[in-house]
């Protein structure tokens, strides 16, 4: 079980962002959340196994989203006990 944290940089926030990446974490045996931060980047930590989390952010940078990401940075977090995936305010 591995723990990822992802910061989204670019048109993110107001255009469905989050609510697209809950509906893709359900193709994928992941857990974790997602929302939007007061500075206009969006976050995401979501825990599973290494090649089922690899895979999800594969379907995110080739996803309809992939126009609205300018930058992404990634970092592991330990890993956490989630149910689900949710959107967090």
């Amino acid at each position: 079980m591995r723990g990822i944290q992802v910061f989204y940089e670019g048109r993110v926030q107001g255009v469905g962002f989050r609510y697209c990446l809950r509906q893709l974490a359900c193709g994928y045996e992941v857990t974790g959340w997602v929302k939007n931060l007061p500075d206009g980047r969006v976050e995401l930590q979501a825990c599973g196994e290494a090649e089922e989390l690899e895979l999800f952010l594969t379907s995110i940078r080739e996803s309809e989203l992939k126009g609205h990401i300018r930058k992404e940075e990634k970092h592991s977090v330990a890993p956490f006990l989630s149910k689900g995936f949710e959107i967090q305010s």
